[in-house]
């Protein structure tokens, strides 16, 4: 599909959102590269959008584009740099010995649900519910309160009927943890947030603590899933199945770069006319940021069955590289510790995978699996498997 839009349209391409509104999709790796260095030409600052007065309260694409609200996505300039050092900060102390520690617990305790079976569905019954048991544990959430959080996070991100929904439900759980670590802190995330809050109120963690379990979890969640995809349907990562552990990482590199679990993020809004892509963008303009476009364009990697000039290391080429824009890039890039949390719980959880069901297979050919249809992030609706069932461990390791 991006090849064919970059055939028709070039690298910036328009586009309408549900409704009918409009919006450019920037799939060119250079332009995307240009509008993420340039925060002040391309702000994060919604206000800008010529479009407001068409967009109805209940449009479901409002919770992932949403009006200007007090979170780190809509801060800029200086004030961006303060709130994202408390955030960074709060997640850098997480001791990731530790962290694997909890992965393993909870990928543990989730396959023991189904490891005597000898099948199951790895979407539902591991991938979409790994991470954010883990960033809830991270965060201060009791376990009891995480189906409906991640339920919650399912129906924001795909921006169907329920997203509004599903954003109130995410805001009030937010809310109360705020209000339960202010009078009684612990050794959490949130606890970290209110101690470094420089001047932030309450509810601008709240509304931080709501960014970091939408970008934390479900991206993660398709990260794993689509690994796990990879590695099961192309013979390259057989070998991972019969014991090894080598090629985990490459698999997970080229999912990052092939399959981006975020595959549109939005967006930026343009504060002045200018051109990108051959394109004359008018002030107000709502940019979204084609990621998997971006990797894919063959200006900059190189292209297995087409050729081309390619960057060195990247797909189809030896060795590999992390030149991808699936972490983003520049002022709102998604911060290190956060990448290297995700990078932990989606490598840990699927390397527990491998020791426990040794000889996973897919239990349908894969030409029958399906994308869940949301319109920002790539990932698998099911991963229906078997295996030789084996005894469960009890949550311990």
């Amino acid at each position: 599909m991006y090849r064919e839009l970059r055939q028709r349209h070039g690298t910036v391409v328009p586009v309408v959102l549900v409704g009918d509104v409009p919006a450019w999709l920037v799939v060119g790796y250079r332009e995307l590269h240009r509008l993420l260095s340039d925060p002040v030409l391309f702000s994060r600052d919604s206000d800008l959008w010529s479009q407001w007065p068409y967009i109805a309260d209940d449009w479901p694409m409002l919770p992932m584009i949403g009006r200007k609200q007090p979170s780190i996505l809509y801060t800029v300039g200086e004030a961006h740099t303060r709130r994202g050092a408390m955030v960074s900060d709060a997640l850098d102390a997480v001791d990731r010995i530790e962290l694997r520690g909890i992965v393993e617990y909870y990928a543990d305790r989730l396959i023991d649900g189904f490891c005597g079976q000898g099948e199951a569905e790895l979407i539902a019954n591991f991938a979409s519910s790994l991470p954010i048991l883990v960033l809830a544990r991270l965060f201060g959430f009791p376990d009891a309160e995480c189906p409906a959080l991640a339920e919650a996070l399912h129906d924001m991100i795909d921006g169907g009927a329920d997203a509004i929904a599903g954003q109130q439900h995410l805001l009030g759980s937010m809310r109360r943890l705020v209000a339960a670590r202010r009078v009684q802190p612990t050794a959490d995330v949130a606890t970290r947030m209110l101690a470094g809050a420089r001047g932030f109120s309450d509810e601008e963690l709240v509304q931080d603590l709501m960014v970091m379990s939408a970008a934390g979890h479900q991206p993660t969640a398709d990260w794993i899933g689509n690994t796990l995809r990879l590695m099961l349907t192309d013979d390259r990562f057989a070998a991972s199945f019969f014991g090894g552990r080598n090629s985990v990482g490459d698999a997970m590199n080229q999912v990052l770069w092939e399959d981006a679990p975020s595959q549109i993020i939005a967006g930026r809004w343009a504060s002045k006319d200018t051109r990108l892509g051959d394109r004359h963008i008018l002030a107000g303009d709502l940019l979204l940021l084609g990621i998997q476009g971006a990797n894919d364009d063959p200006q900059v990697r190189v292209d297995p069955h087409a050729g081309g000039p390619g960057l060195p290391g990247s797909p189809g080429s030896p060795g590999s590289n992390n030149a991808f824009f699936s972490f983003s890039h520049g002022e709102h890039r998604c911060p290190f510790p956060a990448m290297e949390i995700a990078e932990v719980i989606a490598r840990t959880g699927i390397e527990v995978i491998l020791d426990r069901l040794p000889d996973l297979d897919l239990s349908v050919p894969p030409e029958a699996l399906q994308r869940r249809p949301s319109p920002w992030l790539r990932g698998m609706t099911t991963l229906p498997v078997r295996f030789t069932p084996t005894p469960t461990h009890g949550g311990h390791r």
